[in-house]
Order: C-alpha cells, then structure tokens, then sequence
C-alpha cells in the first residue's frame, strides 16, 4: 500500500482517536529502519511521500505521531534549539554517541538548515525561518510549521545508516582513556587540516573523543594558552615546541612535537602592485615583508631565501609577525610589502586579486616541515593514555589526507565557518595543487602541500641550526643553548620521533626507521650530524 492510498484510507475512516493506531498496527516493517510504514519498501516509501509539506504534516498529526501536547510546547524554546531538540529526540534515540554523529553529520552538512534542504530539498529552509516565529503567522501556522519540521527529522532518521555503521565497526575501544571530553587549539589555515578535519570527518570520535578544535587568532594565543594550560594540545608551527621547551621568546616550558600536522604548504606572495618588481630574493630590498610568528618555519624560511640574494634580514628589510587571518588585510592596506604565510592566504590574495605568488616554499625545500600536533610535558604526564590515542587519530587523519583522491572532501569539510572560514575553492586549489598564481598561469602541482606526520629529527636538527644563526631575540640565548646542550639532545627531548613511528605502524602505515635523513634544499645540501658546520657555511658564503 502506498503512502498516497494510506491518506485515502485515513480519510474515509469516520471513528476516532484509537483509529489510527490500529492503523499503524497493520503497518508492515521497513527493511532498512525497523519502523513501521505503509509498505515495506524502504525506497517506494520515500517515494510515494507528499510534496507538500502541509498534506505531509496532516498525515503525521492524523497517525498519532505527533500529539497536540507536544506541539503546545514548541513556542517555549528558541528556534536554533528546536530544531536541534527535535532532531535528537527522534532520531537519536537518547543515545548520546549517535547524537554526537548526528550533530557532526549535521555541521559537515553547514548546519540543520543545510541537512534538511539536502535531504528534502530547498524548501525543508522554509519551515524554521525566522518567518516563523514573527507576527504573520498564526498560532496554529506556527505549530504545523513545528510539526513539518518535525515530520522532516523523523523521515531523516529512516535512511541509510550505514556510514554510522561503519564508524562503530571500526570505532577503536580506549577504556583506559583519562580524558574524553577535550578541546584542541587551532589557527585557521590549511596547516591545520588533520586537526581540524579530525571533528566533522570522525576521526576523533572513532577514537572515543568528544573533541572540539577551537580556533585561536595568532600563534602567540596558542603560546600562551598552552602556557596557561587552558586547552588540551595544540596546533603548533614545528619551532615552536622547541623554542618554548627552551624559553625562547617566553618563559621556558616543555612542549612535545607529537607528530608533523603538514609538509610543504607555505609561499611566498607579493603585493599585486609589486608583482612586476620582484623576480628574486634581491628584489625585496627595503620590503616590509609579514611572517605568523617569529618561531616559524615561515620567518626561518623566509631568511635562508632572502640571505641568498645578499639581503640582511635583520637590516635590509622588516620582518615583523602578521596573524595570518589579518595578512591580505595588511597587503592590500600596503602595511606590508609581501608575505611568506601559510595557505589558504597566498591563494586567497590571487583570488582577491591583492597579491601574487612569488614562490613556493616546497621549491625552497622539498618535504620540509610547516606545522605540528603539540601538547605540554605536564598535560601528557597526566593524561599519557588519552595523549596516545589523540596523537593516533590525527596520525591516522594525515595518512588518510595524503591520498589526492581525498582532497575534495577535505577541502569541503574544512572551509565551513567554524573552520578556515574560506570559499571552498580557493582551499581546493591550494588541496589538489592546481591553482593559478596570479601571474596568468595555472600551475598543477600536487604536493603544494602534503600530510606526512613522520617527524624526522633531522627536522629538528635543522631548526635548531637557523635559531642559532639568527639569534632572533638578539640576546645569544639559542647560540648557547642549544650547542651547550647538543643538537640531537634538544631535537630527541621535544620531537617523538619513536612514538610516531610506533603509532603509524600500528595503523598499518609505513614510516621510516631512520631518525636522520640528508636534507636537500635549493641552494645547500643539510647533513644533521654536522649543524654547527652548517650554520658556519652559510654565515662564511652569504655573510651572515
């Protein structure tokens, strides 16, 4: 029997009250939900439903399922909070896991509003409008309203549940976790994107987390938060931990690389005004160029590029820190010359027009290190078994983020609001490397930025070497420091190379064995035994 001819029957049924619910008992099962419809194909079922939202409702209301009681309360919640009160209530099923899915089904989707037009179309917007609520409707308009959206919800919950499904089957057990409830801090740049496509994509969940990423305005924020200890780890630039494990530009507190977050994935931009003045690293003479932060690979980049065209950093230009999100700002302002940022912001000043790209930074150095997942020496000592399953989900996250064939889900998942708050396509192009660069060409370069979380001590090795170079503080703290203390020391106490290669293999990945590895770079060649050699080299040939 089809839904149409249940309404012809309903409607040629004088009795009342219990007549519809000995309707519903001769209701066959539906061979996907459990529930009882007027046929037992699921598919023919949803078929067969009215267009219009008003018969629907009125079918609803006339089978019992929803009763005036219930609708009498609907003008006591706001309407955000109804949506979401009836969404859970039928179809979580108080089971506070699947509502958590659900919600995050709902987010991916960019909101309730966003799921049920996807679901039943544009019109499912209508009935919770702000219309709604105001005085041109009725009280009984209002209701019905309540019930349509209701109405909608309960359908939603007779779909396909297999993606739930499979996410319980593959759910990893973490009885032993100390902490479940956790929030992790983020800048919003595509750097982030294991961290941040962890929560709508499900990653955290599969490991028993309600974990929620909060966006954080500037690296020194993320500094000092983690000093103060307000959140639980950390989206960090990969200088950082050991920059503030050994006080470097604030008090010293440890920190622990957990796992690189990202590879590649900076550039070079120029202001649009500039794009035909700069054809090299001599060209930025008398620039005001931004980099996030003064403990990044961007500012350590940054000098190593300008250094090879004769230019001082510290006298023939001005470095100064630009939180990313006020960077396109700033060039198009012209308080800034040119930038070495983090993406999506290089792309997003060629689709503003405000800026070009000069240069890759993978150009400068092939697979070097951007960003990382960090925590601090005292919230792992107290949280050892939830900072190991964290740290695998985000492992698992960057493996799944290195296949291309991923990258357009991701870049969907990531550029909602409460993410990088970015058009899609400009996170796409800068995702799946095909992208145009402000100069008239449009470039395909599939590794612009790629997710591998080895960290490589060599890394750290290299890092260590530029802190000591630059004495960015001026006050010969890293210059003593970390020779005093041995490179390999300083890289071994903060990056945890033997978890992360642990953890990886345990998902099935294939990390390398090795800790150090012969970096090549543009213009030298890196051997991590050897830094202080290094840095003499440098300073020797270029001058300083």
């Amino acid at each position: 029997m089809t839904l149409i001819s249940a309404r012809q029957t309903l409607k040629n049924l004088n009795t009342s009250g219990s007549r519809y619910g000995k309707l519903s008992n001769l209701q066959p099962l539906c061979t996907v939900c459990g529930e009882q419809h007027f046929s037992s194909n699921h598919e023919q079922f949803l078929q067969t439903m009215p267009q219009d939202p008003i018969d629907l409702v009125d079918d609803l209301v006339q089978m019992g399922i929803y009763k005036e009681n219930q609708l009498r309360a609907a003008d006591t919640v706001n309407a955000y909070e109804l949506r979401k009160a009836l969404f859970l209530k039928r179809v979580g099923c108080g089971d506070r896991q699947r509502e958590r899915l659900i919600l995050a089904l709902c987010q991916q989707a960019g909101g309730l509003e966003n799921a049920f037009a996807a679901a039943f179309g544009p019109q499912a917007g209508l009935f919770f409008a702000d219309s709604i609520r105001n005085s041109r409707t009725t009280r009984r308009e209002f209701l019905r309203n309540v019930a349509i959206g209701a109405a909608l919800v309960s359908l939603a919950s007779c779909g396909d549940n297999k993606s739930e499904a499979e996410l319980d089957d593959s759910a990893v057990v973490n009885e032993d976790l100390e902490k479940t409830d956790l929030q992790i801090g983020f800048i919003p740049i595509t750097c982030a994107t294991p961290i941040i496509m962890s929560e709508p994509l499900g990653f955290y969940k599969k490991y028993g987390f309600n974990a929620r990423v909060v966006k954080m305005p500037s690296w020194g924020a993320v500094r000092d938060s983690a000093i103060a200890g307000e959140l639980d780890a950390y989206h960090m630039l990969a200088p950082m931990p050991i920059a503030m494990t050994l006080g470097l530009g604030s008090a010293a507190f440890g920190v622990k690389l957990a796992s690189i977050e990202n590879i590649n994935g900076q550039a070079i931009t120029v202001a649009e005004r500039h794009k035909d003045k700069v054809k090299g690293p001599a060209d930025f003479k008398g620039f005001t160029i931004g980099v996030p932060f003064p403990y990044s690979m961007h500012n350590l980049l940054l000098r190593y590029y300008l250094a090879t065209g004769g230019i001082d950093p510290d006298v023939d230009v001005q470095i100064r820190p630009v939180p990313p999100p006020d960077s396109i700002a700033q060039l198009v302002a012209g308080d800034i010359d040119a930038y070495l940022m983090p993406d999506p912001f290089n792309q997003r000043a060629v689709y503003e027009g405000a800026g070009v790209i000069h240069m890759l930074t993978k150009n400068l150095w092939p697979g070097h290190p951007c960003c990382a997942f960090a925590a601090s020496d005292e919230w792992i000592e107290a949280h050892p078994q939830t900072f190991r399953a964290l740290n695998k989900s985000i492992i698992e996250a960057a493996g799944y983020a290195s296949d291309s064939g991923n990258r357009r889900e991701i870049a969907e998942a990531i550029s909602e609001r409460a993410f990088l708050n970015q058009p899609v396509e400009v996170v796409e192009a800068v995702l799946t490397g095909n992208f145009e660069d402000g100069y008239g060409n449009t470039e395909s370069i599939p590794d612009r930025i790629d997710f591998d979380p080895y960290p490589w001590q060599s890394f750290a090795n290299w890092i260590s070497s530029q802190l000591v170079r630059w004495d960015l503080q001026g006050d010969g703290l890293a210059e003593k420091a970390i020779p005093d203390k041995g490179y390999d020391t300083v890289g071994k106490e903060t990056f945890l190379t033997d978890l992360a290669r642990e953890l990886a293999r345990e998902l099935g990945q294939n990390p390398p064995s090795e800790i150090y590895r012969t970096e090549e770079l543009k213009f030298d060649t890196f051997e991590p035994a050897e830094p202080a050699a290094y840095v003499r080299e440098q300073i020797d040939e270029y001058g300083v």
